[in-house]
């Protein structure tokens, strides 16, 4: 398949392997690489990635999935509008599954609650037309990459007057949460491989201070397996070189200034909250998106009254952890036995681009587990 297969070619991949091993023996030191984008995290564990580097370049898996970072109690306010019995309240289909403080979206609309799932925030402005006796509520999740969909929405609704829509808007940016990574003292990083679908709607001038305020290098990066091979070696080579500059990889689709359009509609419908509550990073300034005033009629959390409480994780999940690259998804005491897919205790076992979830659908049996994973004694969570 065009613009496939020749991304995914094992001779080019050797390749790229072989050059990768080669600068690591110029290092002669463990590096650490974060990806920050969730699908990247996918696509490590589906083609074995890891698996293939030498062994001191390690792969830190950072909060790059949006299902992942949202906190307990922003879940918990989305079941809360959706108990109102005049309420229908729709959503992506990975947020339907991850747990509240009691419950998922999943068990609340097994309960009676009208919860349904869609493919585009637009779908929500169909069923708002048809259900003209309801209210509609979007719950909207996801970094630059979704906004812009939920701002032409809006738009599209304050433009046909649709009285019976509205939005619950948690959406979060990437920057504030790399400069909370980075001041983080515990975390130690080499280099970041940037986020590819975020940069296409930001670009990759907004990661220049990475680059000139922490001297990390960054490139960014596409999705396919020697995308990010590439990226890798990319990042090694700067380091070899002793330089620190932010580097498109992923040229073919994203551009230095990012999507103009896509950036005017969000900034239009948008503005910053002051601070924005991160599951793992805790409350992180400037982080997330609320409504702006002009499009006040839209904003859910203006309609409705909401717990607004902050809930803390299970204690036996390391979710957080996790989303911080301190720790490995083997490495947390209920992977793989009372947290699975199936019954999530955390986030990062819901969406696919978690890392939990990702590891447990690829690479459970993994060597590098087996080589790197701190033995710890499993737990099973009571009923």
């Amino acid at each position: 398949m065009k613009y496939v297969d020749e991304f995914r070619e094992p001779e080019k991949a050797a390749a790229l392997r072989r050059e990768i091993e080669k600068i690591s023996y110029q290092l002669d030191k463990h590096i650490k690489i974060m990806e920050v984008c969730g699908g990247h995290t996918h696509s490590i564990f589906k083609y074995g990635i890891e698996e293939i580097l030498p062994a001191n370049i390690e792969l830190i898996h950072g909060p790059g999935c949006p299902v992942c970072v949202m906190p307990k109690g922003r879940l918990d306010d989305a079941i809360a509008i959706s108990q109102n019995p005049n309420v229908i309240l729709t959503t992506f289909g990975d947020t339907m599954r991850v747990p509240g403080s009691k419950h998922s979206l999943l068990q609340a609309k097994a309960t009676g609650a009208d919860i349904r799932m869609v493919y585009s925030p637009l779908d929500s402005l169909q069923i708002a037309k048809n259900h003209p006796d309801k209210q509609i509520v979007f719950f909207a999740i996801g970094f630059e990459t979704t906004a812009p969909s939920t701002a032409f929405t809006i738009l599209q609704a304050a433009e046909e007057n649709l009285q019976n829509f509205s939005v619950f808007s948690n959406h979060v940016l990437v920057i504030p949460a790399l400069k909370a990574l980075l001041d983080n003292p515990d975390l130690q990083l080499d280099g970041f491989v940037g986020p590819g679908h975020v940069s296409m709607v930001i670009g990759t001038d907004p990661y220049e201070f990475i680059a000139q305020q922490y001297h990390k290098p960054v490139v960014v990066s596409g999705f396919e397996p020697l995308d990010i091979l590439q990226s890798i070696w990319m990042l090694l080579q700067q380091l070899v070189e002793n330089r620190c500059q932010v580097e498109n990889q992923y040229n073919r689709l994203v551009q230095p200034a990012g999507n103009q359009n896509a950036l005017k509609a969000m900034n239009q419908v948008f503005t910053v909250r002051e601070t924005f509550e991160w599951r793992g990073l805790n409350e992180i300034p400037n982080s997330g998106l609320k409504i702006r005033p002009e499009y006040a009629q839209f904003d859910a959390e203006l309609k409705f009254t909401l717990p607004n409480q902050k809930i803390a994780d299970h204690k036996a999940c390391q979710c957080g952890e996790i989303l911080k690259g301190v720790l490995k998804p083997w490495q947390c005491k209920v992977f793989g036995t009372a947290c699975t897919p199936e019954t999530p205790i955390g986030t990062c076992m819901v969406s696919s681009e978690g890392a939990c979830a990702a590891y447990y659908k690829y690479g459970r049996f993994s060597t590098v587990m087996q080589k790197s994973a701190v033995e710890q004694p499993k737990v099973t969570i009571p009923s």
